[in-house]
């Protein structure tokens, strides 16, 4: 598969104690450069979300933001402890008993011992169990929209490397109809000149001007780039730098046909393959 570098997933948990989101976001970059967005109180589960996302990504600039919304009717119910109530309730029977003139506990002083106002709270193993949870779930959302993206970009990429081949095949033909226009030339300016044709000028001419203009190395060397970029794209992974640098050599070698060319129609096609070849670079910076 190839993957762009580009994605988004949102997923949500409603909890007891309010509602917990993460979201990932990510765009290109040349490296991995992971930014963990969340409360003070979830820092300690950073290692592990650091880990878990490096091991689906290798290129990419991600943020991974945190969110907790707690609920305000929770924030402000507290339920008595009743097991710890029992037991006062059986210690103040057995001192009553030993010590009948003993003052009764009041409500307030009830409520007011140690551990007996209890409140709902997210344990730190529900929480890391919960968080984890998340994640995965992110995760496969967020790998099936890069998924997504980068079959769109290798579409784009295979269609204009089947026009670059098409203009390379149609560019071949008209480089001995070239040299035969020189040699007709040269033919009329040396009759002109001398007032005869000298055949072993023009042949040593000829020579000279068809290993000029030759970009058969070129055009071989066109197709062998084109080949791997296919070869590449349906091996899949993280191809995005291999791509790059053969978007480096398809620009070179279509420099050197322009340079080379003395036919207007072999500097159109030159120019059309540079086009395409600078709209395949720009995609590619999204591929990882």
């Amino acid at each position: 598969m190839i993957y762009s570098m580009t994605g988004f997933a949102a997923v949500a948990a409603e909890l007891e104690t309010g509602s917990l989101t993460l979201e990932l976001r990510s765009v290109n970059s040349r490296y991995l450069d992971l930014q963990l967005r969340m409360p003070d109180e979830f820092r300690s589960h950073e290692p592990a979300l650091r880990e878990a996302i490096s091991a689906q990504m290798s290129r990419g600039k991600v943020e991974c933001r945190i969110n907790f919304a707690a609920r305000q009717a929770t924030q402000a119910t507290t339920q008595p402890n009743t097991e710890l109530l029992q037991r006062l309730a059986q210690w103040s029977t057995l001192i009553r008993k030993e010590l009948p003139n003993a003052c009764e506990l009041s409500v307030a002083e009830v409520l007011g011992w140690k551990g007996m106002l209890e409140s709902t709270v997210l344990t730190a193993e529900t929480l890391h169990a919960t968080l984890q949870g998340l994640l995965q779930q992110a995760l496969v959302d967020f790998a099936a929209a890069r998924q997504r993206e980068g079959e769109k970009l290798k579409s784009f990429l295979l269609e204009r490397v089947d026009q670059i081949e098409a203009l390379r095949t149609a560019v071949a033909p008209r480089i001995p109809g070239a040299i035969a226009a020189y040699e007709t030339k040269l033919r009329v300016k040396l009759h002109e000149a001398l007032g005869s044709d000298d055949d072993e000028r023009v042949r040593q001419e000829i020579t000279l001007y068809a290993s000029k203009i030759d970009v058969d190395e070129e055009l071989s060397r066109l197709q062998t780039h084109l080949t791997e970029m296919r070869r590449v794209l349906a091996r899949g992974g993280a191809v995005g730098k291999r791509l790059d640098f053969l978007m480096q050599e398809l620009h070179r070698e279509a420099n050197t046909l322009g340079s080379k060319s003395v036919d207007a129609e072999v500097s159109r096609t030159a120019m059309e393959m540079k086009i395409l070849i600078e709209q395949m670079r720009e995609q590619i910076q999204n591929i990882e």
